[in-house]
């Protein structure tokens, strides 16, 4: 028996693949569809990094969408949509990673700075959030253009995502390239949100806190440190995995066996980064007062009922005529 047939097989990876997305999918799509709707609701009503969460829930709904090509692709086995359409859906995966990772962090800092420095940050303006959104998904859509960019999909039909083929790079090239994509977009991010975590910590020490401020540091340090197990969860595997499948896809690991054991902890891991997508609803739930709030029985209703009246002013019925005279 051939090291080949006892270490590899690539139909078990793709029915994970399948079977994992379709689970992701409906949560993913339901969650941040609502998330979207309760922060457009209560958008006015506070400066706590919502312009951040609706771009975090933008990037993740993004994602979802574009399961159910991938979740086709496992199950078929075979693309059918062209190579325009599977690069778009390839590069979009890591841009809206990334910009998941960028946004994390950008919640994390502005509680963090909202906590630390209220005078200093209470009147920032909500524009000045649009602006550093806008910059953000400016440099991830660029930083992740070497995604798409190593690929050769013109070489080959019918194939796309995971079997995509990588252009041959130097070794010096390539561990180059991955030094710099896990410093700058998982270990400086993380090292981020872990100093927010620890000076918010030492803030719940001080003796001369009162009460209203320590309620305050603890909702502060449960979304900083919310943010903090979702990195480590979701985006740790995935950073650990891809430089080695990135060797394995490149030929500079070549022996079977560690070939097979990298590419099933890189499928667990791409799954658990796109775990994100549903995990991130939850924070939303969990650390947010005014999602709760908004998601209760009677907010829910009485939202229901204004958006309802609201269609009935802009959209009112006519009467049929030689009705309502002479009634």
């Amino acid at each position: 028996m051939t090291n080949n047939s006892t270490c590899s097989n690539d139909a078990d990876l793709k029915s994970y693949y399948a079977i994992t997305y379709t689970l992701i999918l409906i949560p993913g799509l339901i969650g941040n569809t609502l998330a979207l709707w309760v922060f457009y609701g209560y958008m006015k009503e506070t400066k706590r990094a919502v312009i951040f969460m609706i771009n975090l829930a933008i990037a993740d709904l993004s994602q979802v969408l574009s399961l159910p090509l991938r979740i086709f692709y496992y199950l078929t086995g075979t693309w059918e949509f062209g190579g325009g359409l599977c690069m778009l859906c390839f590069y979009l995966k890591y841009v809206n990673m990334y910009a998941s990772i960028y946004f994390l962090v950008c919640i994390s800092v502005r509680r963090f700075l909202f906590l630390m420095y209220p005078f200093k940050f209470s009147d920032c303006k909500r524009v000045c959030d649009v602006y550093i959104s806008i910059v953000g998904w400016v440099v991830v859509c660029i930083g992740c253009l070497p995604f798409p960019l190593l690929r050769l999909h013109q070489n080959v039909k019918n194939t796309c995502f995971v079997d995509l083929p990588v252009k041959d790079v130097d070794l010096p090239i390539s561990i180059a390239m991955m030094t710099i994509g896990e410093l700058l977009g998982f270990v400086t991010p993380l090292l981020i949100i872990l100093y927010c975590s620890w000076k918010t910590i030492l803030s719940l020490k001080e003796r001369n806190s009162a009460s209203h401020d320590l309620g305050e540091k603890k909702k502060a340090l449960k979304m900083i440190l919310t943010c903090a197990l979702v990195f480590l969860i979701c985006f740790a595997p995935y950073h650990i995995s891809f430089p080695l499948d990135f060797f394995v896809k490149t030929k500079k690991i070549e022996n079977k066996c560690v070939q097979k054991v990298i590419s099933v902890f890189h499928a667990v891991a791409l799954c658990l980064a796109s775990l994100n997508s549903c995990v991130d609803p939850v924070i939303y739930y969990f650390t947010t007062n005014e999602f709760r709030r908004r998601l209760s029985r009677q907010d829910l209703q009485d939202s229901i009922q204004l958006h309802n009246l609201s269609y009935v002013k802009k959209h009112p019925r006519t009467e049929p005529m030689g009705q309502g005279i002479d009634s």
